[in-house]
């Protein structure tokens, strides 16, 4: 019995998604930004659906967190390596997100959060990340200062929304507002939505 999986056949019940999915990753890879915009749509949607199934006793935190996602896939569509399930990618970049979460929020993960049926994708160099980074302060440079800063305490240091809120001398509900805000404002800006700009 042969076990093994091609890089193009899709696991974990990913099929039908990754179908649809990897051609569109790939006319968006090649600079097609209709594609682009369709991919990140698809995603939206799977992103949305994992991370409800696994914040189900913090359903606010599910928007803010799929724009964390969706933030993280624009700053880091240089990493997926071609002809590997574009699927696996995204999730793992979900799960990462997910982990950071927690890590902030002082929350284990649980046996149903099944976090290692993702393990088998490839980090990016420290190239990308440094990439990613100055891309990710030149979009921050973008917002107005309070919704950048609110992102930088929570999202980039980690700080939780206590921490951050005294840090930036506002009630822990501005700083949750305010981030929510530039990640709206940040993901929109990614999928081509330039009012508010």
């Amino acid at each position: 019995m042969n076990l093994q999986v091609s890089a193009e056949q899709p696991t974990s019940g990913l099929d039908a998604f990754e179908q649809a999915l990897a051609p569109l990753w790939q006319r968006a890879q090649r600079g097609d930004e209709t594609s682009y915009h369709a991919a990140l749509q698809l995603m939206t949607g799977r992103i949305r659906s994992y991370l409800r199934r696994r914040l189900v006793d913090q359903p606010s935190d599910v928007e803010d967190l799929v724009q964390e996602v969706l933030l993280a896939v624009h700053l880091q569509r240089g990493t997926h390596v071609d002809g590997l399930p574009v699927s696996n990618w995204l999730l793992a970049i979900a799960r990462y997100k997910l982990v950071d979460h927690w890590r902030r929020t002082g929350r284990q993960p649980t046996a149903t959060d099944d976090l290692d049926a993702l393990d088998d994708v490839a980090s990016a160099d420290d190239g990308s990340a440094a990439q990613a980074r100055r891309d990710i302060r030149k979009l921050l440079g973008q917002l107005p200062k309070a919704q950048r800063r609110a992102i930088e305490l929570l999202k980039l240091d980690g700080l939780t929304a206590p921490e951050a809120a005294r840090e930036a001398g506002v009630t822990e509900s501005a700083i949750k507002v305010q981030a929510h805000r530039g990640l709206k404002r940040l993901a929109a800006w990614i999928r081509g939505e330039h009012e508010d700009r």
